[in-house]
């Protein structure tokens, strides 16, 4: 996909070129309508003046004549009654007069060339060094007749000129481009920030800071969306809040329930009030978790930094992971590859034990009997990375773009025994973010999930 900066660099170069291309058209057509005929009249006069002139000047030397004709500008061919040609000036590329033609110029008529040659572009017509394309004129001097051919010669009258123009020319492309490249660039770097405010936000990424200060409607858009941003992140402030507050609110009536739970536990109960017990105890623990849950990513969102920056052993802690689930492992038959390599980084050692018993049992939760789940820590250049591969349901294209995001649960219909929030993942980014990691997902629906977790390797 091409960026804006090179559609605007490549549609100015387009511009040019069609406009080069209508101005030569157009000048070629006032040159074929208007430039020919002018042309050739104004030929024809100054043969017929040079004619004249030799005609009642019997001392004059023609040779000599001829020669300074040729100097000033002029491609000449004389033909006497014997058909034999004699050029003067730089040559005719291209000697294509018929003796049909000679001979009637020979008898007094005016062989206007210039105004016959065919009506192809002016490069072709004016610039064509041709006999053909010239003036014939008689010419009578001491009793003996001569048919003189005449045209401009162009390079002779251009060969200061035409320098000039190339460099003109050269210089005015040269110039017209870095000038549209930096106008290019004054339009297009501040819609290239807001573009990456933009992402940023996204993200959750907010206020942004834009250094945009402009009067026109971009500084208007720049000043609009800082604006906005400032508005989002005050909302995302007031709903953490609020998030915070009522997370509390909910833990202490919770802690009530499970409370009295736990005494009706202790008391003789029919059967049947067991069963509801059971269910009031298990609700409350899903309350409790979520409650939990919420109050860590509330908080995380406050966070812009680490407060703890310690080493960390990111096996060891896998390790101890791999005891807390053995039960849950060993229920759903699941089996277990290990590659871990003995690394440490500096982070948040309760944060990053959070995030990897958020990906550890979601690959559990979401795996099939008898399935199989492969971690992997690996060092690439200066960053660890951390796989967490499953053998579970998978997910959809559509999913993937979602999973991030806070209570998004993959298609409810076939995870609906699985008992979770949807906040999980959203908490592993998260700690991600504030560890400056980056997280990564592949999936293939009914055939697995990869999540790749890269961590800046910072030693202490």
């Amino acid at each position: 996909m091409r960026s804006l900066y090179s559609k605007f660099v490549l549609f100015t170069l387009v511009i040019m070129i069609v406009s080069a291309l209508l101005a030569f058209f157009l000048s070629n057509a006032y040159y074929q309508h208007v430039l020919k005929s002018q042309n050739d009249e104004k030929y024809t006069n100054i043969s017929l003046n040079i004619a004249q002139y030799i005609n009642t000047e019997t001392n004059l030397e023609l040779a000599k004549y001829f020669e300074l004709l040729s100097n000033i500008g002029y491609q000449l061919m004389i033909v006497d009654t014997n058909g034999e040609a004699v050029f003067y000036g730089t040559s005719f590329r291209k000697d294509n007069l018929q003796a049909d033609v000679i001979e009637p110029v020979l008898n007094g008529e005016i062989y206007h060339g210039m105004a016959r040659f065919p009506k192809d572009t002016f490069v072709t017509g004016f610039f064509a060094n041709e006999t053909k394309n010239s003036i014939g004129v008689a010419i009578e001097h001491n009793d003996n007749k001569y048919a003189m051919f005449l045209r401009p010669n162009l390079k002779l009258l251009f060969n200061e000129m035409h320098f000039l123009f190339a460099w003109l020319l050269t210089l005015t492309v040269v110039f017209s481009l870095i000038f549209e490249i930096t106008l290019a660039k004054y339009l297009i770097h501040p819609l290239s920030k807001l573009n990456k405010a933009t992402k940023l936000v996204q993200i959750g990424k907010y206020p942004v800071v834009l250094s945009v200060n402009r009067k026109d409607e971009i500084g208007e858009l720049a000043s609009s969306f800082q604006d906005m941003s400032k508005q989002l992140a005050q909302l995302d402030d007031m709903r953490n809040e609020f998030i915070s507050n009522i997370s509390h609110d909910i833990q202490s009536p919770l802690s009530n329930i499970k409370g009295y739970a736990s005494l009706l536990e202790k008391a003789s109960l029919k059967k049947e009030e067991e069963e509801y017990l059971t269910v009031i105890q298990q609700e409350a623990d899903r309350l409790s978790s979520l409650t939990s849950q919420l109050l860590t990513i509330s908080n995380l969102n406050q966070l812009k930094e680490l407060r703890i920056e310690e080493e960390v052993h990111i096996a060891q802690q896998l390790k101890e992971l791999m005891k807390k689930y053995q039960w849950k492992l060993s229920e759903k038959e699941i089996s277990i590859q290990l590659l871990l390599k003995d690394v440490t980084i500096k982070g948040d050692s309760s944060l990053l034990l959070s995030m990897w018993d958020n990906l550890l049992s979601n690959a559990i939760k979401y795996n099939k009997q008898e399935g199989s789940i492969a971690i992997a820590i690996q060092t690439i250049k200066d960053s660890i990375e951390v796989t967490f591969k499953d053998t579970g349901i998978g997910l959809t294209s559509e999913q993937k773009g979602k999973i991030f995001d806070r209570f998004y649960r993959a298609d409810v219909s076939r995870s609906s025994n699985v008992e979770g929030s949807g906040l999980g993942l959203a908490i592993v980014r998260k700690i991600v973010e504030l560890h400056r990691g980056t997280i990564t997902i592949q999936s293939k629906l009914n055939e697995g999930t990869t999540i790749t977790v890269i961590l800046p390797d910072k030693k202490m």
